[in-house]
């Protein structure tokens, strides 16, 4: 498979303190990375340094060979990736078909009897076509979740940042939305994806990567990090998961 992003070297800090060291990582084309680790420990950061919403102090993000550069929603790069927050970012007075065709209007400047069709297709795709009229408090959690990841496919994006999009979720809602990303999975999405559902992240990873202190101590296969991890940090990581 074909390289879609490298980061090379990146360092993040605040103030004083380094959130990211050093980080050096390659993703291909149709894989999905799951990045587990303690909270605190920079994951959710990284992704959104490699989305360019934060700036970086050191390194670069490199999405198909073109310099991401935060703060530049024009650059080129930076169209082509697609972030779902746990909290939605969903535009309360506008109804959901209005806020899944919004950004590919004024973005994209595609016509609205297209954009239109493809969002009826994706919403109907996660179940929620017949909620095209709604607006976001008539909807549950899960419900608006999947609106939030229609909203992020329709940008037509090469690879997809998810951060924590299960954590706002009562425990009943979290399969509805997990079973949309395991769909986009299975159609070689390219996805990285930051997670603390452990059962999730052994069924969809292709590799793993483990943060601890702003810095990747394992990369493996989700088999070998689950069975046999390699450093200290990690066996005691998952150990706070067992009953």
């Amino acid at each position: 498979m074909e390289e879609i992003l490298r980061i090379e070297h990146l360092q993040k800090r605040f103030d004083d303190f380094t959130v990211l060291e050093d980080i050096s990582l390659s993703v291909k084309k149709g894989e999905v990375v799951v990045i587990l680790g303690p909270s605190g420990c920079g994951k959710s950061t990284l992704l959104r340094c490699i989305n360019g919403l934060e700036s970086i102090d050191e390194g670069k993000v490199l999405l198909e060979g073109e310099t991401v550069n935060p703060g530049h929603v024009n650059v080129p790069a930076r169209k082509k990736i697609g972030m779902v927050f746990q909290s939605y970012e969903l535009f309360p007075h506008k109804t959901i078909l209005e806020n899944v065709i919004l950004a590919p209007l004024r973005v994209q400047k595609r016509s609205k009897a297209e954009a239109t069709e493809e969002a009826l297709s994706l919403l109907e795709r996660v179940g929620l076509a017949v909620r095209k009229d709604s607006y976001p408090r008539q909807l549950s959690g899960g419900q608006k979740q999947r609106v939030a990841i229609v909203r992020a496919l329709m940008m037509h994006p090469e690879i997809l940042l998810f951060d924590e999009v299960t954590a706002a979720l009562d425990p009943e809602m979290v399969r509805e939305v997990l079973d949309v990303i395991l769909d986009l999975a299975k159609q070689k999405a390219t996805m990285l994806i930051v997670t603390h559902e452990l059962s999730f992240a052994k069924a969809i990873a292709d590799r793993i990567l483990f943060l601890d202190d702003g810095a990747i101590v394992e990369d493996s296969d989700p088999k070998s990090f689950f069975e046999t991890p390699k450093t200290q940090r990690a066996q005691s990581f998952l150990r706070t998961f067992e009953f």
